[in-house]
């Protein structure tokens, strides 16, 4: 996809001007280096549809993300990381996701991911958690804080940040229309 490379000085115009907001410019920018962001994305998400999620939200931040671009290195390496981080950020995200989840089942899931009402509604019951749950349940399921570092971080017992999550644990599961 990429066509013969730019001159440095022909590429820094390119850029300047994606980053003023010429949508030609990010054209040609997606034309030359979006197979690289796919390619880089799909090989570390294993997924074709997230590496496309991926290259979108790659080059709708491009114009801002180009503020960070220090023109030293290659635009093209520059890319790749920025689509890596992008990629391993998004695993990370479906990593916790996952955990949250597991936490209601009570072991590893095994089936596919919860849909996306499903989620919807555990997003929404987490946000009602009174504020001591749901910075609790946050801490430990999302961050994977353990309850000593959580009692660190909010000035209270160890013991307490149990308490706490299990508190959070069977609010959620009521909410959620799960009575055990």
């Amino acid at each position: 996809m990429t066509s013969k490379p730019l001159a440095p000085h022909d590429e820094r115009h390119l850029l300047d001007r994606v980053a003023a907001g010429d949508e030609r410019a990010l054209r040609e920018v997606i034309d030359r280096y979006g197979g690289t962001v796919f390619g880089t994305a799909a090989r570390l998400l294993g997924s074709e549809d997230d590496a496309d999620d991926v290259v979108q939200d790659v080059f709708i931040g491009l114009p801002a993300a180009l503020g960070r671009y220090d023109h030293q290195d290659r635009f093209d390496a520059w890319l790749r990381r920025l689509a890596a981080r992008l990629a391993l950020i998004r695993l990370r995200r479906a990593r916790r996701r996952a955990r949250i989840l597991d936490v209601f089942s009570g072991s590893p899931r095994t089936s596919a991911p919860a849909d996306v009402a499903e989620r919807i509604d555990l997003e929404q019951a987490i946000r009602e958690l009174p504020e001591e749950l749901r910075i609790v349940f946050v801490l430990k399921v999302v961050v994977g804080h353990t309850h000593g570092e959580i009692g660190q971080l909010l000035g209270i017992r160890r013991g307490t940040s149990e308490v706490r999550l299990f508190r959070a644990i069977r609010r959620l599961r009521t909410a959620l229309g799960d009575p055990s």
